[in-house]
């Protein structure tokens, strides 16, 4: 088997240190001519616990490590950009102090 790259769409295994990756493929149908995208889901294992969600990433086959994962998480390509709301104690915008009466 060869690497794959793709997106994780879950880490809420926090025991087992599982992420599952989404890895879409286009193939053709050559009845249809038409070309098609085919998504499949791996349970990879993540030691570091490392990865979050939207993050793209690598995997290389490995040893059974249980029923369903086979994979391993080689590196982390991108991180996904995520949104922190601002705390509601930080000072407004252009340092002004807003005081409520």
């Amino acid at each position: 088997m060869k690497a794959v790259v793709g997106i994780v769409v879950s880490n809420k295994m926090q025991k087992s240190v599982v992420v599952v990756v989404a890895v879409d493929r286009l193939f053709q149908r050559k009845l249809y001519n038409r070309y098609v995208k085919h998504t499949s889901k791996f349970m990879a294992h993540d030691e570091n616990n490392d990865c979050n969600l939207g993050d793209r990433v690598k995997l290389d086959p490995s040893r059974p490590l249980s029923k369903r994962m086979h994979w391993a998480v080689a590196e982390i390509l991108q991180r996904a950009k995520i949104y922190v709301p601002p705390s509601p104690t930080a000072p407004a915008p252009g340092g002004a102090v807003v005081e409520s009466p």
